[in-house]
């Protein structure tokens, strides 16, 4: 398991935390910039960012958290065992955050964006232990052929996608949304009109509410 780098903003200790997953080609510190927004309407809780495990395989100065082949031209086998590495990575993270921080996976929410949304709902499916809630920002949902018979709890998931997106389809929320009903989740979703690849405000005014009802904050 490799161990996560990540940034942290918020008191110590923490009656809540948000742990925030970046996108393809991005790092931690790409989403904790939105704690400047966040953190005053979230009294007591702590904002977290980790780096994906690995360097973007296309160059850069990014992180990934698994290879994408049609966008770096790895092998299909490389990015599944990618995901299963990383799956492992955030797992072991989470844990040793929740255990440091002396909180239980209640008072945890996770914010992933585009490949950090499916990272949060590959993994949070899947836990032990449910978190608070999971808000996935224009990503989509992997394996969703396998979600009823894998998922082992089922913590609120609320879906955020912009109809104008070019990178991750917006028909892809339909598709999440659909397999996460069928399977039992508790659904939620808004859509950033005319926005694109991003997180426009009236997103982040949807997933902030969302993290305040979760936590009770």
């Amino acid at each position: 398991m490799r161990e996560l780098k990540f940034g942290r903003k918020g008191p110590q200790p923490a009656k809540g935390l948000v742990v925030f997953l970046h996108g393809y080609g991005a790092d931690g510190a790409d989403l904790l910039g939105l704690s400047d927004v966040l953190a005053p309407h979230l009294p007591g809780v702590a904002l977290v960012a980790p780096d994906a495990p690995e360097r973007c395989v296309g160059g850069g100065f990014g992180f990934q958290w698994f290879p994408i082949p049609w966008l770096d031209g790895s092998p299909q086998a490389a990015a599944e065992a990618g995901l299963v590495a990383a799956s492992r990575d955030l797992n072991g993270f989470l844990d040793t955050l929740l255990e440091q921080e002396g909180l239980g996976a209640d008072r945890l929410v996770l914010v992933g964006f585009s490949q950090g949304a499916m990272m949060s709902m590959e993994v949070a499916v899947r836990r032990d232990e449910a978190v608070a809630g999971v808000v996935a920002i224009s990503g989509r949902l992997l394996r969703p052929e396998a979600l009823a018979a894998e998922a082992v709890v089922k913590p609120p998931i609320l879906l955020i996608h912009g109809d104008q997106d070019p990178v991750v389809p917006f028909a892809d929320m339909g598709k999440a949304g659909d397999a996460l009903v069928s399977a039992g989740f508790q659904t939620f979703a808004h859509v950033m009109r005319g926005t694109g690849h991003g997180i426009a405000p009236d997103g982040l005014g949807v997933a902030l509410q969302f993290i305040k009802e979760r936590l009770g904050v």
